[in-house]
């Protein structure tokens, strides 16, 4: 067999090992360690031990346990209740106030764990059961933590980023950035999908709370300067360049650690489960590394991406149409496949056909990111939906996925903006640093 026919057989192989529920790392790993003994036998287990051996111990990953730890921390502090609370002192009595505010709260969460299952499972227990008791439809009380969990891989520090970065050897530093006004803009199109709703449908949100006095809004403000205070100092610091992504990841986490000592929640019970969570997620985020690399180098073995770089640079596309088939194609993949699947799947060929196209590797990593959150909500896979729906035990699955779709759409208007606005995510980064 040739080149392509053996990468088109590994991909084959991949869906279906995913199909039967093999974990995507490993799926990859044995199909990546299995082509490369097809087409050279003497390179499979030096490729193997190599690939896993040099990203176990890869420096700039070292920043992945440590924002999960900063974020699982700040959920054992109360961190994330303070913001909350903050988010509903100032918006719970407008329309749809509450579900505002747990937007809010999701982005302001997302900036410390990094993660959209653990923003959507900490704000999804402390949102929903206020929105429950203010008789706020199910659909949209559901749809609102779901789609605003999403967030937490796009607003820095984002363990999407980091993948990306890794697969494309990009800046990890500059992806955060470049995911900050892109992940306000986001934030800002829930707000208003929010409105729209509710302005349709007042039926959906019939209570608001009681607009509270100015100076409990402002306490409760103040409250939550310790979680934004965090965020500041890790962002802002990457930012101007005082210290590098990971060296951010380590401060906050011992900010987040202080935090916790501090406000006395520091005990056997908390410091368990927060350890075992932490090494829950990073052991799995490295396992689809580990595998997402020798998938890639088998991959590269077969020359495929040479040869579909090639192909496309024959057909004369332009880059622009050829971002637009790519997007078009992640956001059907996303309605069956993981977001980091795809991810590692697909990253090995397209970046060399992005690159011979003269495509902006930052811009195009916003693009996806934002892609890849739409997955996270879109039927049957969804994991966020699933997220929520182990916290909403009594509301049906397809109640959630119907709450979810002007959420979806608000994603969809945000690759637009970006799309044609390259600059919304490009400004910052080319400011990093005094420059």
């Amino acid at each position: 067999m040739g080149g392509t026919e053996i990468a088109l057989a590994g991909f084959a192989s991949l869906f279906v090992l995913l199909f039967i529920r093999v974990p995507v790392g490993t799926a990859m790993m044995i199909v990546g360690a299995a082509g490369i003994y097809y087409i050279r036998p003497q390179a499979s287990i030096p490729v193997l031990a190599g690939e896993i051996f040099g990203e176990s111990s890869n420096y700039s990953l070292t920043i992945l346990p440590l924002f999960i730890l900063m974020g699982n921390l700040a959920g054992a502090s109360g961190m994330s209740r303070d913001l909350y609370d903050a988010a509903h002192s100032w918006l719970g009595h407008l329309k749809g106030g509450l579900a505002s505010a747990s937007v809010v709260g999701c982005a302001g969460f997302s900036a410390l764990s990094g993660s959209s299952l653990a923003a959507a499972l900490t704000m999804g227990r402390i949102a929903l059961p206020e929105m429950k008791s203010r008789n706020y439809a199910d659909s949209l009380a559901t749809g609102t933590i779901a789609a605003g969990g999403t967030l937490g891989i796009l607003i820095p520090p984002s363990a999407g980023f980091v993948v990306y970065a890794i697969l494309t050897e990009e800046s990890i530093g500059r992806l955060f950035i470049a995911g900050v006004v892109p992940g306000i803009l986001l934030t800002l199109l829930f707000v208003l999908t929010i409105w729209v709703i509710v302005s349709r449908d007042p039926e959906k949100a019939p209570q608001s709370a009681q607009r509270e006095p100015l100076g409990k809004r402002f306490a409760a403000l103040r409250k939550a300067t310790w979680i934004t205070g965090i965020i500041v100092v890790t962002i802002g610091g990457i930012y101007t360049g005082v210290f590098s992504a990971v060296e951010a990841a380590g401060i906050g986490a011992v900010l987040a650690l202080a935090v916790t000592v501090l406000r006395g929640r520091l005990s056997i019970a908390s410091i368990s489960e927060v350890t075992a969570s932490t090494l829950k997620s990073t052991g799995t985020v490295f396992l689809i590394l580990f595998g997402a690399f020798v998938f890639k180098t088998f991959i590269g073995f077969t020359g495929v991406p040479f040869a579909v770089s090639q192909w496309v640079e024959s057909q004369g596309f332009t880059g622009g149409q050829v971002v637009v088939a790519i997007l078009l194609l992640y956001m059907v993949l996303g309605m069956f496949l993981e977001g980091f699947a795809i991810l590692v799947l697909t990253i090995p060929l397209i970046q060399p056909v992005l690159e011979s196209l003269g495509i902006d590797m930052i811009w195009f990593g916003v693009l996806i990111v934002i892609v890849l959150e739409m997955a996270l909500i879109s039927p049957p896979v969804g994991i966020n939906v699933f997220v929520v729906k182990g916290i909403a035990e009594g509301v049906p699955l397809n109640t959630i996925f119907r709450g979810i779709w002007p959420f979806w759409f608000a994603m969809l208007a945000a690759v637009v903006l970006v799309g044609l606005l390259p600059q919304l995510a490009l400004f910052l980064p080319n400011t990093m640093f005094g420059r």
